[in-house]
């Protein structure tokens, strides 16, 4: 007899695709483990898989073929902040009917089955096509580093979720910018802030 696990509930936004916006996005190692290096007097230094982490993200615009954009990022000792930005698609300005509002002209055959998932009612959530969406940037990544420390036998693990946000303007763009730029300042006030 199979056995159903519980449905958890999905953090993405209900009426957006992931296809196309600008997003603060936050993703930490597993238990905030130190892993990317540390920050001494308010500047990160960081370790072999904290550099590594720096070029999967530097190299993410090139691999996905200039759609994507991360104009500012912090690689932080356990804990990564990003801004993306997609380039290739329109944002979706109709949130009723969010699943319908990306731009196709890129769809092939290859790629044109859309993903529906459900959330804890059971509802229907429909996402862009996952090779080019934010989810599909954020595992890119993450597996990137993940595959690195495997080969180079460097102990490393990643929480298996990650946070976003839909940056709305750019009032709020600003206030995340000065956030990324001054997170190593910070370092001792930060929420994920722990001591080696």
């Amino acid at each position: 007899m199979p056995y159903n696990l519980p449905q958890r509930k999905s953090p993405r936004a209900r009426w957006h695709d992931y296809t196309g916006a600008d997003y603060f996005v936050t993703f930490c190692t597993k238990n905030r483990e130190l892993y990317f290096g540390d920050v001494v007097d308010g500047q990160m230094v960081l370790s072999e898989i904290g550099k590594w982490a720096v070029t999967q993200i530097e190299q993410t615009a090139i691999i996905r073929q200039n759609d994507v954009e991360i104009p500012m990022y912090v690689v932080m000792p356990n804990h990564v902040h990003l801004i993306v930005v997609y380039n290739r698609v329109e944002p979706c300005r109709d949130a009723s009917n969010a699943s319908v509002c990306r731009d196709t002209s890129n769809v092939s055959a290859d790629n044109v089955s859309d993903n529906v998932l459900a959330d804890a009612r059971g509802a229907s959530l429909r996402f862009g096509p996952q090779s080019g969406n934010l989810p599909s940037v954020v595992r890119g990544i993450k597996s990137a580093v993940t595959k690195y420390a495997i080969e180079h036998d460097i102990p490393f693990a990643w929480q298996p979720r990650y946070h976003d946000h839909i940056i709305r303007n750019q009032l709020e763009m600003n206030r995340i910018a000065d956030y990324i730029e001054n997170n190593p300042l910070r370092w001792e006030l930060d929420r994920f802030y722990k001591k080696r």
